[in-house]
């Protein structure tokens, strides 16, 4: 059988290599924008995960007719009222500390707004925007954890280093791909992802 075709709407490589960790499936074959040869700055300004999701993968199936899917992830902290949520990217340069979407600005300023707070709970939630034969649907996971006091780990991306998962007493960066995968955000929503695709995609 032929392998479908699936695009994410990213030029991430984390995600991406990610996302093909998770979603090892024979009859899909995934490619991010630049393997499409899009390198177009895809708006993302909505002020909800599932906004920007939406608009990624539109964008991507108007714009080259392709079944298309791009995800959006927010690290939800309690004693911040929620925030950085949708701006978790640039929340450090939001805040003037350094560029948009650099982890280190992004964690020493995050680390730096909760010093003195006793309550670290915090959440990752990801949300996943399908757009296949015109129809849209959407897929999201969430992990339970709190903000470390310090950086911890080697591994991953982004917050990985500050944040540990519910009952694990390690960050994300101390654990390995197989480790991560199997109980992120991401992780979450690409299997709810992946039920669907093997129910209403793959062998139609």
């Amino acid at each position: 059988m032929t392998r479908k075709l699936l695009i994410m709407a990213t030029n991430n490589e984390h995600k991406l290599k990610e996302v093909r960790q998770i979603l090892d499936y024979k009859d899909i074959l995934i490619k991010g924008l630049e393997e499409m040869g899009c390198y177009d700055d895809i708006p993302e300004t909505a002020d909800t995960l599932e906004g920007n999701a939406l608009l990624k993968a539109r964008y991507m199936y108007s714009h080259y007719g392709v079944d298309c899917f791009a995800d959006d992830t927010g690290l939800e902290v309690e004693a911040l009222d929620g925030q950085p949520g949708v701006f978790t990217a640039r929340f450090g340069q939001m805040n003037g500390y350094g560029n948009s979407h650099d982890a280190d600005a992004n964690m020493q300023c995050l680390l730096d707004k909760l010093k003195g707070k006793e309550n670290r709970k915090a959440r990752f939630r990801t949300v996943i925007a399908l757009v296949c034969e015109g129809k849209e649907y959407i897929f999201e996971g969430i992990v339970e954890g709190e903000i470390l006091t310090e950086k911890s780990g080697q591994e991953g991306f982004g917050y990985d280093p500050i944040f540990s998962p519910e009952g694990k007493g390690i960050s994300f960066a101390e654990m390995s791909a197989e480790e991560k995968n199997q109980i992120s955000h991401r992780g979450r929503a690409v299997e709810k992802l992946i039920a669907w695709l093997k129910k209403e995609y793959i062998y139609k």
